[in-house]
This record gives structure tokens, sequence and C-alpha cells, in this order.
């Protein structure tokens, strides 16, 4: 059997107990964790962490004089109205203006030819002669309706009362039709206007600036109340406008 023993390859023996070693190990790693979480969180406790403090927000509203007055000073300082962009001088305009049709043969009337000379025929009349074409004199030609440029206002402005304005005075630099301009508007207790912002723009810059100026001097009755009142008024441009074809067309001899 000794013989037969040693010959063997593999070693039968039982397995050595290592139980003991390995758990002191864990007491002995358990007894570290325990002292370092009694030096850290015990001896030398962690410092606190300050939250932030709550966010505030402040709204502006009209109940009172400041937010007013705050709120009216934001809307004269749009930006956007300043970030406008606008059409240049020359540009066409895409958008007809709601204006009365006026055809072009009613400005400068077309000549007319003369008839050829009336000959007699001597010859024996047919028994079914043509019919002569009946001679109709031309009708008048109908002078157009005068339509003068009319500036209408909101609710708003509209309870200052009726405003007067100069005497109509406009001219165009381009020939294209203009569109219908619309300005932002402030009335002081004087009636006088204090501010006057495009909101968009006719097609001709002349005629905007025109536009501008013929609202600024508009008077509207006087009020107790000194703050300002805010609005907009449309212009919509009449025939009274003069535009470069028509001046051309009465100095031509």
């Amino acid at each position: 059997m000794a013989a037969t023993s040693e010959q063997l390859i593999f070693n039968w023996e039982g397995p050595r107990r290592r139980n003991l070693a390995i758990a002191g190990f864990l007491f002995v790693s358990f007894l570290a964790h325990a002292g370092g979480f009694y030096v850290f969180q015990i001896v030398y406790p962690p410092t606190l962490a300050l939250l932030p403090p709550p966010a505030r927000v402040n709204l502006i509203t009209p109940n009172s004089e400041q937010g007013r007055s705050l709120l009216r000073w934001v809307e004269a300082e749009d930006p956007a109205l300043v970030s406008t962009t606008r059409r240049p001088p020359d540009a066409k305009a895409y958008e007809l203006p709601k204006l009365q049709h006026v055809p072009s043969y009613s400005r400068v009337e077309p000549a007319l030819k003369q008839p050829p000379p009336l000959e007699v025929d001597l010859r024996i009349p047919s028994s079914q002669p043509p019919r002569a074409v009946p001679l109709t004199g031309r009708p008048p030609v109908q002078q157009a309706a005068s339509v003068t440029t009319t500036v209408s206002f909101s609710k708003e402005i509209e309870t200052a009362g009726s405003a007067t304005f100069p005497a109509p005075k406009f001219a165009a630099v381009s020939a294209q039709p203009p569109e219908s301009v619309r300005f932002q508007i402030a009335i002081n207790g004087s009636g006088e206007v204090l501010y006057a912002f495009p909101l968009n723009s006719s097609g001709d810059a002349g005629l905007d600036e025109q536009a501008r100026s013929y609202l600024a001097q508009a008077r509207f009755p006087g009020r107790k109340d000194a703050s300002p009142i805010w609005g907009t008024a449309t212009v919509e441009w009449g025939n009274d406008v003069a535009y470069p074809e028509a001046a051309a067309t009465k100095n031509a001899p």
C-alpha cells in the first residue's frame, strides 16, 4: 500500500481549516471601519452646507404710478420698433393700398382720328344697301372723385377729443402708390403730440417723414390730467398726394 500511495499524482489529504483566519480578517476590517467612522464623523463632524437663498421675482403691475410710468417707458423704448426693417424708397410695393381705382384714360385723353371725306356715289342704289354705322358722340370723361388723406385714431386717443390738423401737403418720391402707415403716438395734457414712432412703412421714406411731421403738428383739446395718453394713429393716403409722374405730365408742352 505504501508503494501504491507514492505512485498517486493527486494529494487526497483533507483540506486545511482556514475559517478562523478569514473570520479574523473580517473582524479586523470591521474594527478599522468603525474607527474611521468614529474619527471622521464624531471627532471631526462634517461642515454644514448652507442652501442658496430662494429666488425672488419682481412683477411690474400698473397698480401704482411708478409701475405705469415704467411700463409706458418700456413701451416707448421698444427695441423691436428700432430694429424694424424699412423698405428702400425705390422698392416696389407688393400690396396695393385701399384706394379707388383711377383708370389711365381718365387723365390723358387719347387722340381721335379724323374721318375720311364723304364721297357721293352716283351709281344706282342697291335694293339691299349696307347699313350705315351709327355715329355716336364720345361720352364726357368723368373726373375722379377727390379723396383726401385721412387719419384714424385708436380708442385711447379718441377719448382726448377731435384733433385739428394743418393743411395737408404731401409729395411722393417714387411713383408707386403708398401703403397705409401706422404710428405709436403720445399726447400730453396740453393736447400736443409728444412722441410719434412709426410701426410700419408706406414704401416711401419721404411720405413716412411727412406723415410723422403731419401728426406732430396736430393739436387736441387740453385736459386737466397731465399724464400722457398712448395710442395708435393710422394715415390713409388719398389722391391728394403729388406723384412725380403727375408733375412731369403737367409740365410737358
